[in-house]
């Protein structure tokens, strides 16, 4: 999560920025009820402190939508497949569409069976992968998300980029606490926040990519014109990036990140691959007593020392927010604006 320019920074209501970031998906051939889940998604991003995933995102969103890479006005097919599957093909659009296309249905089956999946593929995620999660949590269920990208990261022990970064977003209800999310790239570091230091002209710290000739770098510009992200921790993060390629992709019927071509698309940015989430209603199990044994562990979690839980940075920023407005830097205001057009 990356901290916004120095730049002078502005605040305004969310319900402006997601109406402004609605426009803009408008004005550059979105339909209305995809552009609403793409403002809300990045307007999301922003009000929590996800600034790679935020405004920031815009421009790569805009240049991917005029090179015809990606179909703003796709209507995605959801599939009844089983009890406990729903399978939807997003037709060539963005991934949160076709999750809310099929949300209800996910959500009726996993209250009926007690866990579900959504396969979704022939899909673009260009966003934070938690805000898909955390609304399964505010209704009492638990929910995992994966989502493939592109190649931009070695797998341990080996000597060109195959994997993308390759996130995993995990939610949870915590009682009389707000819901335990996370959301991680397998990475060493989410690559949009690669971009953001390179913009700045900030070095990286050790461990985190290397050059167009494998060799260890700090330099954001050097892993991102010809080198390459590292996975996080070494042959466990490249496990779990695996892992990721397997579900998202060779489950739903995605492509892995590799398997994409964009050329024939100068501009485009959004990766062509897959997602799968699995909702699980714990009342089968334990009732309400699972939202409480998750108070439990917050709790001794904090009696051992820790004092920030995953996700509480994003409610904190969403607090501020709240009573101030969201932030952004006058820059980024400016840059929207000239998108509108």
């Amino acid at each position: 999560m990356s901290a916004p320019s120095t730049s002078t920074v502005v605040r305004m209501p969310f319900t402006e920025l997601q109406g402004l970031l609605q426009a803009i998906f408008q004005r550059h051939d979105c339909s209305e009820s995809v552009a609403r889940v793409l403002a809300y998604n990045c307007a999301s991003a922003q009000r929590d402190g996800a600034h790679s995933h935020g405004v920031f995102r815009m421009p790569g969103y805009v240049s991917t939508l005029a090179s015809g890479w990606v179909d703003g006005q796709a209507t995605p097919k959801v599939s009844d497949v089983a009890a406990g599957y729903v399978r939807v093909d997003a037709a060539g659009g963005f991934a949160q569409p076709a999750l809310a296309a099929a949300r209800e249905l996910l959500v009726a089956k996993a209250r009926n069976a007690g866990i579900a999946v959504l396969a979704i593929h022939n899909s673009h995620h260009f966003a934070a992968l938690w805000p898909d999660v955390e609304p399964f949590a505010d209704e009492g269920l638990v929910a995992l998300s994966v989502v493939n990208s592109m190649t931009c990261v070695v797998p341990h022990g080996a000597r060109k980029p195959l994997f993308g970064t390759n996130p995993i977003a995990f939610a949870a209800p915590c009682a009389e606490h707000d819901p335990i999310v996370f959301d991680m790239a397998t990475s060493a570091m989410a690559h949009g926040d690669v971009q953001i230091a390179a913009r700045a002209g900030q070095r990286l710290p050790e461990g985190m990519g290397v050059d167009a000739n494998g060799e260890p770098t700090t330099d954001p510009l050097a892993i991102l014109e010809g080198g390459a992200l590292l996975p996080f921790g070494g042959h466990k993060g490249s496990a779990l990036s695996m892992m990721v390629e397997l579900l998202a992709a060779a489950l739903t019927g995605g492509n892995f990140s590799w398997e994409f071509d964009w050329s024939g698309h100068p501009g485009a940015k959004t990766p062509w691959t897959g997602q799968l989430l699995i909702v699980i209603d714990p009342g089968k199990a334990e009732g309400e007593q699972f939202a409480q044994r998750s108070r439990e562990l917050v709790e001794q979690m904090q009696a051992v020392g820790l004092t920030r839980m995953p996700g509480e940075r994003r409610y904190r920023e969403r607090e501020v927010a709240e009573e101030e407005g969201v932030a952004l830097t006058e820059q980024e205001l400016q840059g929207l604006k000239a998108l509108l057009g």
